[in-house]
């Protein structure tokens, strides 16, 4: 199992004739993913050939959904574009659109948020690199080498490259599914929601939440982690480091006073029951532990001999 994206995921690729498209096309295709067309009005009609697979390009979406049944689309389609290429998508029925591309507007993140919500349209980001389901399909930009085999975690972050390091220092274990729902202030999937599904999921075990400075939301997910989720979780918080007053990383890391702070977050999470890693390798390891054990780990993290005292 695995949520939001499985083997039988039909995916289009909204700006796959673009370099950033195209080089990730074909790291998508690797992985498995079943690409079944491309999307871009000027060259609608052609077919290109990607290592071997041709992948048909289509005028809309309305059109590649029509032809192949495709029910995911990527999209690749720079900050100008990005808003209609999304609103596209949901009118045409599409039931995920995962928007890799960064630099967005906030009015029209807000602006094609709503618009797919009405339309029963899940959006994973913007600004963010998507997700996998190990060993059946990748949508986005995750390397699917780093995780190649299917396993018992998932993995929701605000973070893509913590996202890669725990998906990579875990990888002997495995993940159901790893979603790299962004960073950005106004986003459509959230923590919440993944770790709802990933609750759901009969094929997860334990829940790796990694957040970061800025905002509430991991506040609002410790408060229904409390109420509503029965699987382990363990957490991460980024941004423990950084210095006070200052704005750091991405538009959704701003900390305003004590609120948002990686402190703050942390608290909240162990209060509902998270252990929360002060390091993503302590945070692995912290993982390991729970699921493995009898199993004593060294100082990567990695699995070493089980304990004589089991612990």
């Amino acid at each position: 199992m695995a949520i939001f994206l499985t083997e039988e995921s039909k995916v289009l690729v909204q700006g796959m004739t673009g370099a950033e498209g195209m080089k990730h096309t074909r790291r998508m295709l690797a992985a498995g993913t079943r690409i079944v067309g491309g999307v871009n009005p000027r060259k609608a009609g052609r077919t290109v050939d990607i290592d071997g697979s041709p992948v048909p390009v289509f005028g809309s979406v309305h059109e590649g959904m029509a032809a192949t049944g495709a029910d995911v689309t990527v999209v690749f389609v720079p900050p100008p574009f990005a808003k209609a290429a999304v609103m596209e998508a949901a009118d045409a029925g599409i039931g995920l659109a995962v928007v890799i591309t960064e630099g967005i507007p906030a009015h029209d993140a807000v602006a094609f948020h709503a618009h797919a919500r009405a339309r029963s349209t899940r959006v994973i980001g913007p600004n963010c690199p998507g997700l996998i389901s190990p060993g059946q399909s990748d949508a986005g930009i995750i390397p699917p080498d780093i995780a190649p085999a299917p396993g018992r975690i998932g993995l929701v972050s605000k973070s893509g490259t913590l996202t890669y390091q725990l998906m990579h220092e875990l990888r002997d274990i495995g993940f159901s599914s790893a979603v790299g729902i962004g960073g950005d202030p106004v986003i459509g999937t959230t923590h919440i929601d993944c770790l709802t599904a990933f609750d759901q999921d009969p094929d997860t075990e334990l829940i790796v939440l990694i957040g970061e400075i800025g905002g509430d939301a991991e506040e609002r997910a410790a408060a229904h982690i409390a109420r509503h989720i029965t699987k382990p979780v363990i957490g991460y918080i980024a941004g423990f480091t950084a210095p006070e007053g200052r704005t750091m990383g991405h538009a959704g890391a701003i900390v305003s006073g004590s609120s948002g702070t990686a402190e703050a977050k942390k608290r909240a999470l162990e209060a509902a029951g998270v252990a929360v890693g002060s390091t993503p390798t302590e945070t692995a390891s912290l993982t390991r532990a729970r699921l493995l054990p009898g199993a004593s780990f060294s100082s990567s993290g990695q699995p070493g001999r089980p304990s004589p005292s089991g612990v």
